[in-house]
């Protein structure tokens, strides 16, 4: 029953690798990992392979598959350390937002047989996708640098990870009964994980028997013993689950949800609670209110509980402490590293709040009575993108405030740097901005909030860290510095390139600027000022076209 009779993961393979965007995502990854192989390749007509040709454990070369190698892993576990919550955090929640909870709960199945079939389905993709990379891996062997037995253990450790993250995801998808909730709180947790093995692979490039022997051994063990605990407690929630009445709708007490609250408690009717989660309202609208606006900042938002905002809030500060000590105050010059912190956090938070704003609506099969109203586009566009951007700018200003204390108060570090430090607020707030819009307008565009919040965050990460990737790359591979001049010049789509453009005071009086333009952050505001006109125009266009005319007929 767990495996070969599973009927939920039969059931979900079938759904899920027999649909085309699987077979196209696989082609374009696969694609975009062979350009990458076809750029980075040495441009010799031949190469002397005696030295290092075929690394053996325990010695270091500098042989041009190394680095080649290296990129491809460290991008591939990024990668899928992002991809693994959009699959699996809507396993559970997918389940009781479409009204069939209850009905899964009623069959035959164990709850660890429902669990298990929910986590290979989602991480089907997923391994799908590693296992095509193989073999372009395993062309870069001849360049030397590396064992096969490092690749091999490396590719027991990503599968582990992968494995891991889905079952955060999953345990997440349990305790929500929102996949945009579970699919936060599953970034929140995942991503530190995922830079925290980022870290550790670059630590010790330079150690590969260390390296291998976690890999091989204590990674996967360690994997395995927390993801058999997670799969414990999920599988005790299904069979028991504490916030699921009649028909799978949620019974969440406020009351009693605060007062057995761990840690935070969210007031909705005290200062700055009320910002991002009001309470409910319990007398009429005045008049001139916008009452979708009313409905999502007071209903949508605080009906589910609070437990997701303050998972977000204390996760969020809990790991600023540490960047914002080292960024702020022990190494000044760092500051920009801290904004970029924030602008990664932005782009977690940012798109979860608006991309289901309008596919929202037409999941519930409500879009029709909303477009029936008097209302007209633009009230109901500008409510949805308002509330959304209000409860994004509210959590990362929880992140923002370090800056404006570093540079407001004692000892006066960042004072001869108020450019600078004006010039971080502008971008955090311009990001912030255009997150919410790009998912807003993704919602606009898509079905389904699955696929709106996929291509909301796909567009981000390529118009955010593209830049970012391509110059490194560029650097590294290719010895032109035409190319890379060229690259910092189209640098100002991103956040990061804009906030490491602006000059800081090192030590000893020292201006640090990076390489990338000086008006790269100038160019980054207007560019995304543009943008996001831009696209609220032609949300207001999409929205007239294709829903008023269709509700007219």
């Amino acid at each position: 029953m767990f495996l070969r009779e599973n009927a939920v993961l039969q059931r979900e393979l079938l759904v899920n690798l027999r649909m085309l965007r699987g077979f196209v995502l696989l082609f374009v990854y696969v694609a975009m990992l062979g350009l990458v192989v076809f750029a980075a390749w040495p441009a010799a007509t031949r190469l002397d392979l005696t030295e290092g040709g075929q690394a053996a454990l325990g010695q270091t070369t500098d042989a041009p598959g190394t680095d080649l190698v290296n990129l491809f892993f460290l991008g591939q576990y990024v990668l899928m350390a992002m991809m693994a919550p959009s699959f699996a955090a809507g396993t559970v929640s997918g389940e009781k937002e479409r009204k069939t909870y209850e009905m899964l709960l009623a069959s035959p199945m164990r709850p660890a047989a429902i669990v298990l079939g929910k986590l290979l389905a989602s991480l089907g993709h997923l391994a799908v996708l590693v296992f095509a990379s193989l073999p372009i891996v395993m062309l870069c062997l001849p360049l030397g640098g590396i064992s096969p037995w490092e690749v091999l253990a490396t590719y027991v450790a990503m599968g582990a990870s992968i494995v891991l993250f889905g079952m955060i995801s999953l345990a997440a998808s349990s305790f929500f009964s929102r996949t945009i909730a579970a699919l936060l709180v599953s970034y929140m947790v995942i991503l530190p994980l995922a830079l925290f093995g980022v870290g550790f692979y670059q630590a010790f490039v330079t150690a590969p028997v260390f390296r291998l022997i976690v890999f091989a051994g204590v990674v996967p063990l360690g994997c395995l013993g927390v993801c058999a605990v997670l799969m414990g407690a999920t599988a005790r929630r299904l069979m028991h689950p504490p916030d699921v009445g009649s028909q799978a709708t949620d019974v969440v007490d406020l009351e009693q949800e605060q007062r057995e609250a761990v840690g935070m408690i969210i007031r909705s009717n005290q200062f700055p609670d009320q910002l991002f989660a009001p309470p409910k309202r319990t007398d009429l609208l005045d008049e001139g209110v916008n009452p979708v606006y009313d409905k999502e900042m007071r209903s949508e938002l605080f009906s589910q509980g609070s437990l997701m905002l303050r998972l977000v809030i204390q996760v969020s500060m809990f790991l600023a402490l540490f960047v914002m000590a080292v960024c702020l105050y022990i190494k000044a010059e760092w500051a920009a590293w801290y904004a970029c912190y924030v602008v990664l956090f932005n782009l977690m938070v940012g798109p979860v709040f608006s991309a289901g704003a309008i596919t929202s609506e037409r999941e519930r099969e409500t879009l029709e009575l909303l477009l029936t109203t008097t209302l007209s586009p633009w009230q109901i566009l500008s409510a949805k993108l308002y509330s959304s951007l209000r409860i994004s700018c509210v959590l990362t200003s929880f992140l923002t405030c370090p800056i404006l204390l570093a540079w407001l108060l004692p000892p006066w570090t960042y004072r001869a740097d108020t450019p600078t430090m004006v010039g971080y607020l502008a971008i955090i707030a311009v990001t912030s901005l255009t997150t919410t819009t790009l998912a807003m307008f993704s919602s606009v565009v898509f079905r389904k909030t699955s696929t709106s919040m996929m291509a909301a965050y796909l567009a981000a990460i390529v118009l955010f860290a593209l830049p970012v990737a391509v110059k490194w790359f560029a650097e590294i591979y290719i010895d032109d510095p035409s190319v890379t001049a060229t690259v910092s010049e189209w640098g100002f789509t991103s956040p990061l390139a804009a906030a490491f453009s602006l000059p800081l005071t090192g030590e000893e009086g020292k201006i640090v600027v990076s390489t990338w333009g000086s008006w790269t952050c100038v160019k980054f505001l207007v560019f995304y000022l543009a943008l996001d006109s831009l696209l609220v125009l032609g949300m207001i266009g999409l929205f007239r076209a294709r829903w008023r005319v269709s509700v007219a007929r």
